[in-house]
C-alpha cells in the first residue's frame, strides 16, 4: 500500500525472540479507540528499539494497528476457527467500526492519526460463516475478516476509508508522512 503513495520502504520485522502478539493484549475496560492507539504506540516503540538494536541508520518508522469494534467490544484476531465463527456471527446483520491507528516516528518527533470507518454486513447464514472460516481467510485478521477478500460479497455498506479497513489508511498515512518531512 505504501507503493501506492510512492514511498520507498523496507520492513523492520520483529526478531524471533520478540513476542509481538503480547503487545495486542486488551486491558480491562479499555475502550476500542484507546486500545488501538496504545497498541500502535507500543509497536512503534518496539520498532524504534529494534532499529537501534540492529544498528541500522536512522530512518522514519511507520506502524499501524487495526481493530474491529461493536460498541465497547473489541474484536481482535480470532484464536481459532470457532472463535472466528463466533465473531462473524456477532458481526452478521449489523454495523461495526473499524479503527486503524497510524504512527510515524521521524527522529525525536512522533506523528499519530486515527481512521474510523463503519462496515455493515448482510445477515450471514451459519453455512456462509462455516464456508468463510473454512477458507482460512479470517485467521490473523481483526474481526475475523479481510475486507479485500471473500467476505466482500456480504458487505452491504462502507462509510469511511477502505484502505483503513484493510489496515493502512492511505490518506491519514500520507498526511503523517508529509508532516514528518517525507516527500510523496
Amino acid at each position: 500500500m505504501l507503493e501506492q503513495l510512492g514511498v520507498r520502504h523496507e520492513l523492520l520485522l520483529p526478531d524471533a525472540e520478540e513476542d509481538a502478539e503480547s503487545l495486542e493484549v486488551v486491558l480491562k475496560k479499555e475502550a476500542p479507540t484507546a486500545y488501538v492507539q496504545r497498541v500502535t504506540g507500543l509497536k512503534l516503540d518496539a520498532a524504534v528499539a529494534r532499529l537501534k538494536r540492529r544498528k541500522l541508520p536512522p530512518a522514519p518508522i511507520l506502524c499501524s494497528d487495526t481493530t474491529v469494534a461493536m460498541g465497547r467490544v473489541i474484536y481482535g484476531k480470532p484464536d481459532d476457527a470457532r472463535d472466528a465463527a463466533r465473531m462473524l456471527g456477532e458481526l452478521s446483520g449489523g454495523t461495526h467500526r473499524v479503527l486503524t491507528a497510524v504512527a510515524v516516528q521521524a527522529g525525536r518527533r512522533r506523528f499519530e492519526a486515527l481512521s474510523s470507518s463503519r462496515v455493515s454486513f448482510d445477515e450471514l447464514s451459519a453455512a456462509e460463516i462455516r464456508a468463510y472460516v473454512a477458507s482460512g481467510e479470517p485467521m490473523g485478521k481483526a474481526g475475523a475478516y479481510a475486507v479485500q477478500g471473500r467476505v466482500a460479497m456480504h458487505i452491504s455498506r462502507i462509510n469511511g476509508s477502505y484502505s483503513g479497513i484493510m489496515g493502512l489508511p492511505l490518506r491519514e498515512t500520507a498526511l503523517l508522512l508529509k508532516a514528518a518531512g517525507i516527500q510523496l
